[in-house]
């Protein structure tokens, strides 16, 4: 069952004369022209009055952005941002809605920023916008149409609305809510209808098309139907052919597989006969393998009698050659102890000889005096140069000492001078272009000055704090950073002349005038935070610190702490002019004509120059480089005087050394001489002893014939054994040949048995291979015949059917293949145009069938759309004829007491219900006609009029809180005005009808309607 439509909820004034979701307050913050703002509507109509720019459209802004509406339908800013109040960061929004009670009431406020972010509050709760919109929609409250809301902006744009946007708006506004939603499915349906009728009439055409094509092709379908089914007698013959030479294929296998088993047989014969020739040829190469065996035996006895039969004979000449070496020894025996006897005599002499002479060998006495003394002079003297030694190791290590500081102090130069090179790149960026090739002329000419010469300054200057950098450069001007000074006339023109193109300024000392106050810091200052003075706070040469002096007036610039800073005041008046602080410098100035004080304070600047560089202490390593170098050459000096010396006494210690080493080596060559006679005498005793002691010779002599005698007995024992042995290889030679002559009988029996063993194994082997060439001819037709039937199967698998078909063909392969030949070109004689005419055909019917289907589907679908539109239509335009009458009553009535014409009246277009529309006529002169309004025969007046007569007319059909209309009297002439008040005052004062807000441009207005009308001076409201 089908439920009724929802009927737009109807609102009746309680007893405090609002209706539900009336404006109640409204109040803003911070938003465009106002600082804060609250309003309190009455009821019914409400006017706000008020010059231009006094911020009556601001309020009917802030009621569209506090209620839900962006800002696009403004038409003013894009975005909530811009309507925060200039200069601010933030504001708000908050209306307060009447409920549906008295007692219930409704807040609403809406927080934005500069940064285009809101945020919603209901009744002081943080809620999500969605809510918001259905509280609005609660209450029918529609911002964005305009029938309801129409902004000052956008106050044309209703004018422009075409009839069908007018009806859109006006059903929206009025009347049932079901209306909109009918007529914006009737626009669908409507044009869902004529979709489908643009269907069904392509379909049609298409259909009949189609089927007059199939009708004309016909003849043509059938006689190439004709042809394919005489390709299709050729396809199955084709079928059969590959199945007839399978079968040819199938018997030559049969016939290879017969041939095949015939030689096997023959060949199993053949192997038989072979058998049986084999087994004697075996059993003699049994019986020679036997043979040989024992031929192989007697031939390793044979060997192995040779082998020993020659040790034997090696033994017996081994033994022949040491019994002849003992004969030579006793020989030789012989023989030496004659020679013996004479050595004995001989050694006898010499031992007498030696003896003699170590005797007679004169005694002598050593000098021990001279050598004390030469010892003594040699060991005062190693003490002297020992402690030469230590005093050379000392100097030594102190000059070491001294180079490692000369080096660190030259590497520490070093780095100063790589200081200096960024203090010059600070130089040349402040502007001084050739400050690096002035300062490298000054170093490369600095021998030709008659005096000192420094600069640039900020190479000479060293500060060792960053604040007192920060002062110091602030005071001294910046063209002294970069001067060259010179002591000298002469050396100043030197320096003027070369150093003049590279930018630099060149100044001169001049001492005679110069006077340097005293540093001293008294008890009021000190209490007032000064402790120090700038000329105190940096090293420099004395030249460069007093040019800095007397060009700058360091000696009358003070530091101070914070607590200077505080007591500025005090410090001026002990007669400080010039001070410096961590933030600010000051300087007091007296005037000639008045004598009044005035005083400067300017903030203490970073140092961009200085990088509290190390002037004083560049000259401080120069001086210690030069001290360094001096100490370093007088140490080499005293080195040099203590090599000599020590070389002095060296070659007098090495005089008496080698004085007393030949007295030594004398007294040691005496020494060395006894001893060796000594000693000859003992070699002579021992070797006469030795000669003596020796072995008796005929001793020896009988045990060598003894051991002669033992060598001949067993060279006649080798002599048997090696008689023995020959016998037994006599006797093995001769059992060795009888068995060879039996082999030799063996091989020729067994040629010959092997020679007919060939015969027959030349026969089986031809029987082996016809054999193998019929297994192989048989493999290849079984190969030939798988080949074959995979190919048939592949053209066509045997079917029942095709068997059938089959039988009722030719037999043979040539006979298949006429038949084939014959039916192609049959189908060959059938001609036609287009080859593709079956497929077209048969794809067109296909089409037809889908076509027609679809088609009875569209028509379905067609009426029962027609019967959908026709029972919503009964639904709507009655409705909506009886709403555009009552409007029509309502506006002309109002017309009429204007004494004017006018009508409203519906633009029916049959179904086309997108083309629907109101059409508002009017007439504002009794001879013209009834003509639509449009910006083309109303003038801007006159289309306000009818705007505000027409949003009147809405008026008793409206169900929604209030409506707004802003500046809707511009154009208008002072009549017009009046009595469209009069209309709008008539229209408030019924039951039940919305609050109005109507801002009027030339009076500065903005009502709302609510009960009798209420009007406020906006200017009494509005902080500016």
């Amino acid at each position: 069952m089908v439920e009724p439509p929802a009927k737009r909820p109807k609102f009746t004034r309680g007893q405090d004369d609002y209706l539900p979701g009336n404006i109640i307050e409204i109040e803003v913050h911070n938003f465009m022209t106002f600082d804060h703002l609250t309003c309190k509507p009455c009821s019914r109509l409400n006017l706000v009055i008020g010059p231009n720019g006094s911020g009556k459209s601001s309020i009917v802004c802030a009621i569209a952005l506090g209620l839900g509406g962006e800002p696009q339908l403004l038409g003013r800013a894009t975005s909530v941002g811009a309507y925060v109040k200039r200069g601010e960061e933030s504001g708000y929004i908050r209306i307060s809605l009447r409920g549906d009670t008295e007692d219930e009431e409704i807040v609403i406020t809406r927080k934005i920023n500069t940064q285009n972010k809101s945020e919603w509050l209901f009744n002081g709760k943080v809620v999500p916008k969605r809510d918001i919109a259905e509280v609005i929609q609660r209450f029918n409250i529609q911002v964005n149409n305009l029938t309801q809301f129409l902004p000052q902006d956008r106050v044309c744009e209703f004018a422009k609305l075409t009839p069908i946007q007018l009806l859109e708006e006006t059903e929206k506004a009025v009347g049932d809510p079901q209306l909109p939603v009918q007529h914006y499915t009737l626009v669908d349906k409507s044009r869902e209808l004529k979709i489908i009728e643009r269907s069904i009439e392509k379909k049609g055409e298409t259909l009949n098309q189609l089927k007059a094509l199939n009708a004309e092709q016909e003849r043509d379908v059938e006689r190439v139907r004709q042809r394919e089914e005489l390709l299709a007698k050729v396809d199955d013959m084709k079928k059969k052919l590959p199945w007839l030479k399978y079968d040819i294929k199938k018997a030559e296998y049969m016939e290879a597989k017969e041939q095949e088993n015939d030689a096997k047989s023959k060949l199993d014969e053949a192997a038989k006969t072979l058998n049986a020739f084999k087994e004697p040829i075996e059993k003699q190469k049994r019986e020679k393998s036997r043979i040989d065996a024992k031929y192989k035996k007697l031939s390793g006895l044979i060997n192995d009698n040779a082998k020993k039969r020659l040790e034997t004979l090696e033994m017996e000449s081994q033994l022949e050659v040491q019994a002849r070496g003992k004969k030579k020894e006793i020989e030789d025996l012989r023989k030496q102890e004659t020679s013996r006897q004479e050595r004995i005599i001989k050694a006898k002499e010499d031992f007498a000889s030696v003896k003699l002479e170590l005797e007679n060998l004169p005694a002598y006495e050593a000098p021990k005096d001279q050598l004390a003394t030469l010892k003594d002079q040699i060991v005062e003297l190693e003490g002297l140069a020992t402690q030469k030694r230590l005093q050379k190791s000392d100097r030594e290590k102190t000059l070491f000492q001294q180079k490692t500081k000369m080096l660190q102090c030259l590497d520490r130069l070093k780095e100063m001078e790589s200081t200096k090179n960024k203090l010059l790149f600070a130089l040349k960026n402040s502007g001084v272009e050739k400050i690096f090739e002035a300062y490298r002329w000054l170093q490369e000419h600095r021998s030709a000055f008659n005096k000192d010469v420094y600069g640039p300054v900020l190479l000479e200057v060293n500060v060792a704090k960053r604040e007192h950098a920060d002062f110091l450069e602030g005071h001294v001007p910046h063209y002294i950073w970069k001067s060259f000074i010179a002591q000298d006339a002469g050396d100043r023109e030197v320096l003027v002349k070369n150093l003049g193109p590279f930018g630099v300024p060149i100044l001169n000392l001049a001492r005679d005038n110069l006077q340097i106050e005293p540093f001293r810091i008294t008890r009021e200052l000190h209490a007032l935070g000064i402790y120090s003075r700038l000329d105190q706070v940096f090293d420099a040469p004395k030249t460069v610190k007093d040019v800095l002096i007397s060009q700058c007036g360091l000696d009358h610039s003070y530091i101070g702490t914070a607590e200077s800073d505080r007591n500025a005041d005090a410090v001026s008046d002990l007669d400080v002019n010039d001070f410096w602080t961590p933030e600010n410098h000051y300087r007091w100035s007296r005037s000639r004509y008045g004598g009044h004080k005035s005083g400067i304070v300017e903030p203490v600047h970073r140092s961009r120059l200085l990088l509290c560089s190390d002037a004083g202490e560049v000259e401080k390593l120069r001086q210690r480089k030069m001290e360094l170098e001096e100490s370093v050459a007088n140490l080499e000096e005293s080195l040099k005087s203590l090599q000599n010396e020590l070389r002095l006494i060296d070659d007098e210690a090495a005089k008496l050394q080698k004085e007393r080493e030949e007295i030594i080596n004398v007294v040691q060559l005496d020494k060395r001489k006894r001893l060796e006679i000594q000693g000859r005498v003992e070699q002579r005793r021992r070797k006469l002893e030795s000669l003596e002691k020796e072995d008796d010779p005929d001793n020896i002599i009988m045990q060598l014939n003894d051991k002669a005698a033992q060598f001949h007995a067993q060279r006649l024992k080798c002599a048997l054994e090696f008689k023995r042995l020959l016998l037994d290889a006599v006797a093995f030679r001769r059992s060795f040949a009888e068995k060879h002559m039996a082999s030799i009988e063996f091989d020729a029996k067994i040629r010959e048995m092997e020679i007919s063993l060939k015969e027959h194994d030349k026969f089986a082997l031809q029987a082996a291979s016809h054999f193998e060439y019929c297994k192989k001819d048989v493999e290849n037709c079984r190969q030939q015949l798988i080949k074959a039937k995979r190919h048939a199967e592949s053209v066509a698998v045997i079917t029942p059917e095709l068997e059938k078909a089959f039988l009722e063909m030719p037999i043979t392969v040539e006979e298949l293949e006429a038949a084939i030949q014959d039916n192609i070109s049959q189908a060959n004689s059938i001609m036609f145009l287009n080859p593709n005419i079956l497929a077209e055909y048969e794809d067109r019917g296909r089409q037809i069938e889908t076509i027609s289907d679809k088609l009875e589907a569209d028509k379905r679908e067609q009426a029962c759309c027609l019967t959908e539109i026709n029972v919503l239509k009964e639904k709507w335009l009655p409705t909506l004829r009886i709403l555009v009458a009552q409007i029509n009553e309502t506006f002309s009535h109002n017309f009429r007491e204007m004494a004017v014409a006018g009508e409203v009246s519906l633009d029916e277009h049959d179904t086309d219900f997108d083309q629907y529309g109101i059409l508002i006529k009017v007439k504002f002169r009794q001879a013209g006609q009834l003509q639509v309004l449009s910006a083309h025969h109303q003038s801007g007046g006159e289309r306000s009029v009818s705007t505000i007569l027409y949003l009147v007319s809405l008026q008793d059909l409206t169900n929604c809180p209030f409506r707004v209309v802003d500046e809707i009297n511009q154009g208008m002439d002072p009549i017009n005005e009046r009595k469209m008040f009069q209309q709008l005052v008539r229209a408030a004062s019924q039951p039940n009808t919305p609050h109005i807000a109507l801002p009027i441009y030339d009076a500065g207005a903005f009502c709302l309607l609510q009960s009798c009308y209420q009007t406020w001076n906006i200017a009494r409201h509005v902080q500016f």
